[in-house]
Formats: structure tokens, C-alpha cells, sequence
């Protein structure tokens, strides 16, 4: 594949990319309208039309692995391992 295809596939993605945010940024939006009308409902649980959505809180124990380094250093060290991966990025 040539420099000149290159760069036009990179130009494609980034305009597409643009897109994506604008599209991401607008769904956010219109999920936190309607996130406040849930609240100032006071319900978890609404109906429109066909569609049920729902905002509830959840509750999740999870490790809490940077105290546990803290309190048993040697011990954390002995059960983590290095892993691999790639980043693609574009500037």
C-alpha cells in the first residue's frame, strides 16, 4: 500500500472518528435528560411507548488491590504478572 493510500485511509478515519464523537456526544446528552427526568420522578423504572428504561443504583463489592498492595506488598507481588498488549494511535 502507497504513503497516498495511507494517508487517505487515515483521513477517512479520522473523519469518520469526528463523527463517532459528535454521534457519542449527542447520545450522552440524551441520556442524561433523561436520566433527570427519572430523578426528578423519583423512579428507577420508566415506561415510553414500547420502551422501559431504567436508571437504579447498584451496589458491587470489587478488590481493592492498591490497599492490598499497601498491607501485603510481598504477597501482591507474588500473585501479579506481566502482561502484553498493543495501542494503536494516530497523531
Amino acid at each position: 500500500m502507497s504513503t497516498n493510500e495511507i494517508t487517505t485511509k487515515i483521513r477517512r478515519m479520522k473523519r469518520l472518528q469526528a463523527k463517532a464523537d459528535q454521534l457519542s456526544a449527542e447520545i450522552t446528552t440524551i441520556q442524561d435528560e433523561l436520566k433527570a427526568i427519572m430523578l426528578e420522578q423519583d423512579t428507577e423504572e420508566l415506561r415510553a411507548g414500547e420502551y422501559k428504561i431504567r436508571y437504579a443504583l447498584i451496589t458491587s463489592n470489587r478488590f481493592d488491590s492498591k490497599a492490598f498492595k499497601a498491607a501485603y506488598t510481598a504477597l501482591y507481588e507474588q500473585f501479579t504478572k506481566p502482561t502484553t498488549s498493543r495501542r494503536f494511535s494516530v497523531t
